[in-house]
């Protein structure tokens, strides 16, 4: 006999009936009437029973049984008033039972307690008032208890077992949202990444397509040799962000952070980002005094890659002309340490779009590689960034 989850796990409207519930009710109908019969039958058979009281016997079962069809919505209810119906007829023993499994199944202990106490009660009046035929009245009344307690024994643990299977079913749903969660939270961080990385490439090659165009435009009568190095500048970095682009594209077409592409780049890469940034035309002196730059760890190398790509790209935005110095300093356990510098530009700066988020970046990236980063104008009327990471 199986029944609906237990009342705890109930909420809002009650739920619709399945096909099985249907037939297990039914079914616990078919059994309270078969008693009611058996009892019925007993009764007729009984001659110290007088008819109208057989009668009135067999009305209260029929009732019990009609009533056995609230037992979903009102366990309770119809478990106290089986007690006292139970007493008096003996038809209505089959619906008193299952009323109490009921109860045992949907409703906490201590209402179980109330109602199988208060037919325990009665259960040596009844056997006194009607003693049974063939059973001595102690066998009886022990006989009676036993069934009672089988049965709220059965109820309770059905009842466990139902809360175990829905504490099992809101473990596995809580799982599955975490899960959904943290796979969420993966990606998010992972777009976060490609966007810095966007931000960080795309934004030093761009401004060198910003700086030259401009040139050209304001200098159409240059030299052609000098027109001919800045066209070839504007072709190289416009391929090489093409290149970017489709590559951090195809990462998030893949779903992925970086498996693919070419290699990130790290601090022995710094020669030759100076490199480019002098044949564009910027005025940049390295002053690296890393013994090994292949030594540092990749993660701290590229970090403090970036925080130098960000400072010329700064720099050639907002101090066209003037000298940047790049001092890297550092070794194993003392930590690196990155400072790009330029002093105050010589002529005013024509306007460069830009997003302003290129120094909040390197500031998160600093503090995911456990280091801190500092920038701010100088007292010379400069800009500088400097960062420190840990070298381990």
């Amino acid at each position: 006999m199986h029944e609906l989850a237990p009342d705890a796990a109930r909420s809002g409207r009650r739920p619709r009936r399945t096909v099985r519930d249907w037939l297990v009710d039914f079914s616990c109908f078919l059994l309270a009437a078969g008693v009611g019969l058996l009892g019925a039958e007993a009764l007729s058979a009984n001659p110290r029973v007088p008819e109208p009281l057989a009668a009135v016997d067999q009305a209260l079962g029929a009732l019990s049984c009609a009533a056995l069809w609230l037992r979903r919505r009102w366990p309770f209810g119809l478990a106290a008033v089986m007690a006292p119906v139970g007493f008096v007829s003996e038809t209505s023993g089959g619906v008193a039972v299952i009323a109490l499994f009921t109860l045992a199944v949907h409703r906490p202990f201590r209402y179980v307690a109330w109602a199988a106490g208060a037919q325990v009660a009665l259960v040596p009046l009844y056997f006194w008032w009607r003693p049974d035929p063939d059973l001595p009245y102690l066998a009886s009344i022990v006989l009676l208890m036993v069934l009672m307690v089988a049965v709220v024994g059965w109820g309770m643990f059905v009842r466990s077992k139902r809360q175990l299977m829905l504490s099992l079913r809101d473990r596995a749903r809580r799982a599955e949202t975490e899960a959904r969660l943290r796979a969420e939270q993966a990606q998010r961080l992972a777009r976060e990444a490609i966007a810095r990385e966007m931000h960080d490439v795309l934004a030093h090659r761009l401004t060198l397509l910003s700086v030259h165009a401009g040139a050209l435009e304001f200098r159409p009568d240059a030299p052609g040799a000098e027109i001919a190095r800045a066209a070839g500048v504007i072709r190289e970095s416009a391929h090489e962000a093409l290149q970017d682009l489709r590559e951090i594209i195809g990462v998030l077409r893949a779903g992925e952070s970086d498996d693919s592409g070419r290699p990130q780049p790290t601090l022995a890469a710094l020669g030759t980002l100076v490199a480019e940034s002098r044949r564009a035309g910027m005025k940049v002196t390295l002053d690296q005094r890393v013994t090994d730059p292949g030594a540092v760890p990749a993660s701290v190398g590229r970090t403090a890659y970036r925080i130098a790509q960000e400072g010329l790209t700064n720099a050639r935005k907002h101090a066209p002309g003037a000298e940047v110095t790049v001092t890297v300093t550092g070794g194993p356990g003392e930590g690196l340490e990155v400072t790009v510098r330029n002093p105050a530009p010589e002529r005013d700066v024509p306007h460069v779009p830009g997003a302003g988020q290129g120094l909040i970046g390197l500031t998160e990236r600093a503090i995911l590689a456990a280091g801190a980063l500092e920038h701010g104008p100088t007292p010379d009327g400069g800009f500088e960034v400097r960062a420190r990471l840990p070298w381990g």
